[in-house]
């Protein structure tokens, strides 16, 4: 793992894959099988790796954090960089940052919440769980106006945020004003496009962010990698044939649940038994994974 202090030129190197957690049939974390999704992304050339919402860690025990925290540094090679998550709940995000402070991990996401929260608690617990880490964090905007960017600029200041993801979902992702307005009190080069593939063109191009998110990334890095590079060089019109070409699954992920969608095609794909899915989430029906192989067979015919 590569353990180096967070550079904002990282953001650029690499589409940052979002990855399922897989599990074995007893819902325990499986070392073996997320090593395999892990060589497979780094076979394709992804050097970061963000465990958050796709690996379910919303719901994840206590009792396992630093047993999985052990296996994603240990799994990744020296050049790839991996960033856990903590939260949603401060109480529990405490617990978490004692733990992460034991590893090297150049920082942390703090998974938001919109129940039993307001924005000045927000920011206080940032700050709080920054200086608990030892490290400043990931500062993940998910929810429309969930921090005014008068509070990320003072957070900013204070230099507690490692890195800004923002994933607020837009019918027109280019008509996006709390977007500008964040970019008006934070650097551009430390905000990346948190929504996949599909509004990555926009916000680089237009906006000016640094890099993307991706969890389609898991069944095709070195595409995701092409697109990437197309929309540095500006060569757009490559960039959005690889866009739509990462639709068929993406159509689904939207229509069904993004989470629960990536997890089975990742081992509909062939690169790794996922297994259950972590409750409160549940699998998706027969029909529906009928469907996911379906979109990633169009999806593979196509590249030949």
């Amino acid at each position: 793992m590569n353990t180096a202090p967070f550079s904002a030129a990282q953001l650029r190197e690499s589409v940052i894959a979002v990855p399922p957690l897989a599990r074995d049939s007893s819902y325990e974390i499986c070392e073996q099988e997320n090593g395999k999704i892990i060589r497979f992304l780094e076979s394709g050339g992804i050097r970061s790796l963000l465990y958050g919402g796709n690996a379910v860690l919303y719901h994840a025990r206590l009792s396992e954090y630093g047993s999985l925290l052990r296996m994603l540094a240990d799994a990744a090679s020296e050049e790839t960089v991996v960033v856990p998550s903590l939260g949603p709940a401060f109480g529990l995000a405490m617990d978490q940052a004692a733990i992460l402070r034991e590893h090297d991990f150049p920082t942390a996401m703090l998974l938001p919440s919109r129940d039993a929260v307001d924005q000045a608690g927000i920011a206080q617990g940032v700050r709080r769980l920054a200086e608990a880490v030892g490290k400043p964090l990931v500062l993940y905007l998910k929810f429309d106006r969930w921090l005014d960017p008068e509070l990320i600029e003072a957070l900013e200041q204070d230099g507690v945020i490692s890195w800004v993801k923002y994933a607020v979902v837009r019918d027109d992702p280019s008509q996006d004003d709390y977007l500008r307005e964040v970019l008006d009190v934070f650097p551009a080069d430390r905000i990346v496009s948190g929504i996949g593939e599909q509004p990555a063109i926009v916000h680089l191009r237009d906006f000016g962010v640094g890099g993307f998110t991706s969890g389609c990334v898991c069944v095709a890095p070195d595409r995701s990698m092409q697109m990437m590079h197309a929309i540095h060089a500006g060569d757009f019109e490559a960039a959005e044939m690889i866009r739509q070409w990462f639709c068929p699954l993406e159509d689904l992920r939207n229509g069904i649940n993004p989470i629960r969608v990536l997890h089975r095609a990742v081992e509909l794909a062939g690169i790794a038994t996922t297994g259950p899915i972590q409750p409160l989430l549940s699998d998706v029906t027969p029909e529906d994974s009928a469907k996911i192989q379906t979109a990633l067979q169009q999806m593979q015919s196509t590249l030949r």
